[in-house]
């Protein structure tokens, strides 16, 4: 899967930080997943188009959603993606929730916003101004599929090409806040059966190996 490289062309073209990356997809085969990018950066409000004129608001940077068309067969081909991802960009960690459709009777509001928020669909802007811009021409649709059926949802925290490469106590990482392919853990098939959480981790504490 394209992931890694869709990644590392959208750090390239920004020049921003990234603050995490999550992935969502539906739990059928040969769909489109969606990459969300979450920048760590604002722009500049100003009383004027002038260089020297008066900051009046800083406005996150919106998130960037991409769509990924590569086929696959088997969701753990998508989660073997987002942990070769994560492992490879320096993330502690990478998050799989695994969430049931919310049409279901009794599913509470939130879950419904979780959802659009997950492929990218956030239904409002903040002050005027746009949570996300997406670039997922079938977001509606995956969006319809996972409110019958459920759906997936990866997170990472990247320190390559992140805002975490300061707070990493990590010794599996290289200076460039990397690590070398492959991911050695394997993936865990998921349920998609009702709420779930599996975490895989990666990172070691420099500082526990030091005192071992």
């Amino acid at each position: 899967m394209e992931l890694r490289d869709r990644i590392e062309d959208q750090l390239a073209s920004t020049g921003l930080p990234l603050f995490a990356v999550t992935l969502a997809a539906v739990p059928c085969p040969d769909t489109p997943v969606i990459l969300t990018l979450h920048w760590h950066g604002f722009i500049k409000e100003k009383l004027a188009d002038l260089e020297q004129a008066q900051v009046v608001s800083y406005t996150p940077v919106p998130s960037s959603a991409l769509q990924l068309n590569e086929r696959w067969q088997d969701l753990l081909a998508v989660d073997r993606a987002a942990m070769e991802a994560a492992w490879e960009f320096g993330a502690w960690d990478v998050q799989r929730a695994e969430r049931p459709g919310c049409m279901r009777p009794g599913a509470e509001a939130r879950e419904a916003m979780e959802c659009l928020q997950a492929f990218g669909s956030f239904p409002f802007g903040i002050n005027g101004n746009s949570v996300v811009v997406a670039d997922a021409p079938d977001a509606d649709e995956l969006v319809e599929v996972a409110a019958r059926r459920g759906y997936l949802m990866w997170m990472f925290r990247p320190v390559r090409g992140g805002i975490w490469g300061e707070y990493a106590d990590d010794a599996t990482l290289t200076e460039d806040g990397r690590r070398k392919l492959p991911c050695p853990l394997p993936p865990i098939p998921p349920t998609c059966e009702g709420k779930r959480q599996t975490v895989y981790r990666f990172g070691v504490s420099a500082l526990n190996t030091l005192t071992h």
